[in-house]
């Protein structure tokens, strides 16, 4: 699992946070002042890059928080089987499936270059290059 460890006041709306073991990306932020015996405390709001799923967390500013490495690939189109897709990596010529997403559904074409994300094990389709 590739992650990275940084404090929860450096993160910003459009980065990536995992929470509940999930990678998500950051929708907003909301920091709150200190208090007379408190620290000032953050409440972040993700919705999850796989799972679509939205979740928050409130945590003091210094703390801790793991982010995840996000790597960024090309690959090619290989077959369109349904509502999944079987791509070729571009760098080490690597095949796999992955499912095509809603809003890519009616442009994908095979042998088309696209772009897809790894996070943490799991690969999505972005975009169509």
């Amino acid at each position: 699992m590739s992650k990275k460890v940084v404090e929860v006041k450096t993160l910003k709306v459009g980065k990536y946070v995992i929470l509940d073991g999930e990678a998500s990306k950051i929708t907003s932020i909301q920091t709150s002042s200190p208090g007379k015996h408190g620290a000032a405390k953050a409440r972040v709001e993700a919705v999850g890059i796989f799972d679509n799923q939205k979740r928050s967390l409130v945590k003091p500013v210094d703390s801790k928080i793991d982010i995840p490495i996000i790597d960024k690939r090309a690959a090619q189109v290989l077959a369109i089987m349904g509502s999944d897709v079987q791509l070729m990596d571009m760098e080490d010529y690597d095949t796999f499936e992955v499912p095509i997403p809603d809003e890519l559904r009616d442009q994908l074409l095979e042998g088309a270059e696209v772009d897809y994300i790894v996070a943490m094990g799991n690969k999505k389709l972005m975009r169509i290059k």
